[in-house]
C-alpha cells in the first residue's frame, strides 16, 4: 500500500529522465522588444573621502540596442537627473560602465537609477553599505594577500578626446595603452583589445573597425555619423581578463574612456540622447 503512493513519482522520474535535455531546459533568445536592468555594482573611495559608485545594465535583447534619453525614462533619484549615465544600451551585460561621485558625508541615503522600456520600469538602489565596497586590491583574478595586485588595468589614452568635425567627415580616434602584461598564455601576454562603442548622441553611429586588438599597445578607429549632433563614445580597451573576455565576477580588467564629437550639418541640433 505504500509503494504504490510512489509509482506515479517513479513514473515522472523516468520520462523525464528519457527527455532529451533541451526539452526540460528552454532558454529563449529575445533580438528586441525586452526591457534593460541597471546594476549597481559597489563602490570604491577617493582620496578626499567621497566614494564613486559604479553602475552598469543588462539589457536583455540579443540585437536591439535602445535609445533612452535622459528624463522620466532614464534618470536618478535623488536629482540631478543626468548623472553621466548612458542613453544608448548595446546589447547585453555591461559592468562598471560609469560612476556618480557622491561627498563623504552621504551616509545611508540611496541612489536610484530608473530606466523604462518597452513600456516596463525597472530600478536599481546604490548604497555605501560595507558590503558594496570594492577593494581595488582583491578585485582581480588569483588576488589574495600575499600578491594583491596580481593583475591591473591598463593605462589608457586617447586623442583627441574633444573635435568637432562635419556630416560628411569621419572621427578620427587613435588609442594608446599600456599593460602590466597579465594575463599570460603560454608565457605571452594574451594581448590588449578595444570595443568602441555609442553611448550618447542623436544617430547612429558606425565604427571602423569597432573591435581590434592593439598592436604594439596602439591602435585607430574611424566613426561615422547619420546626423548632426553632440555625441559621447567610449572605447573599453581590455586586457583579456574582464569586461570583453565576459568575467563579470571581478572589477578588472579594463579600462572605460570616453570621448565627445560635435557633428556640425544640415541636421545640427542639440541632443542628449
Amino acid at each position: 500500500m505504500v509503494h504504490s503512493h510512489l509509482y506515479p513519482l517513479a513514473a515522472v522520474a523516468i520520462v523525464a529522465a528519457c527527455l532529451p535535455a533541451s526539452s526540460q531546459l528552454v532558454q529563449l533568445r529575445h533580438w528586441s522588444g525586452q526591457s534593460i536592468s541597471p546594476v549597481y555594482e559597489g563602490f570604491d573611495t577617493n582620496p578626499d573621502g567621497s566614494f564613486n559608485m559604479w553602475f552598469g545594465y543588462m539589457n536583455r535583447n540579443y540585437e536591439e540596442e535602445p535609445d533612452v534619453p535622459i528624463g522620466p525614462n532614464n534618470t536618478f533619484q535623488p536629482g540631478p537627473a543626468d548623472r553621466g549615465q548612458p542613453t544608448h544600451f548595446t546589447a547585453r551585460r555591461h559592468k562598471d560602465t560609469f560612476s556618480v561621485t557622491v561627498p563623504k558625508d552621504f551616509g545611508e541615503q540611496r541612489l536610484v537609477w530608473t530606466i523604462t522600456t518597452h513600456g516596463k520600469t525597472e530600478q536599481v538602489a546604490g548604497t555605501l553599505n560595507p558590503t558594496w565596497l570594492i577593494d581595488r586590491k582583491y578585485t582581480t583574478r588569483g588576488a589574495n594577500i600575499q600578491n594583491p595586485y596580481s593583475n591591473t588595468p591598463p593605462a589608457v589614452a586617447v586623442k583627441p578626446l574633444e573635435q568637432a568635425i562635419g556630416i560628411s567627415e569621419a572621427a578620427r580616434l587613435t588609442v594608446a595603452a599600456t599593460d602590466d602584461g597579465r594575463p599570460a598564455r603560454n608565457g605571452k601576454a594574451v594581448g590588449l583589445t578595444m570595443e568602441w562603442a555609442k553611448y550618447r548622441g542623436p544617430g547612429i553611429v558606425k565604427f571602423e573597425p569597432a573591435n581590434a586588438k592593439l598592436a604594439d599597445g596602439g591602435g585607430t578607429t574611424e566613426a561615422s555619423f547619420s546626423e548632426a549632433g553632440d555625441y559621447v563614445l567610449q572605447v573599453v580597451v581590455d586586457d583579456g581578463s574582464g569586461e570583453v573576455a565576459g568575467n563579470f565576477g571581478y572589477h578588472c580588467c579594463w579600462t572605460n574612456v570616453q570621448v565627445k564629437v560635435t557633428v556640425k550639418g544640415a541636421s545640427d541640433g542639440k541632443s542628449k540622447r
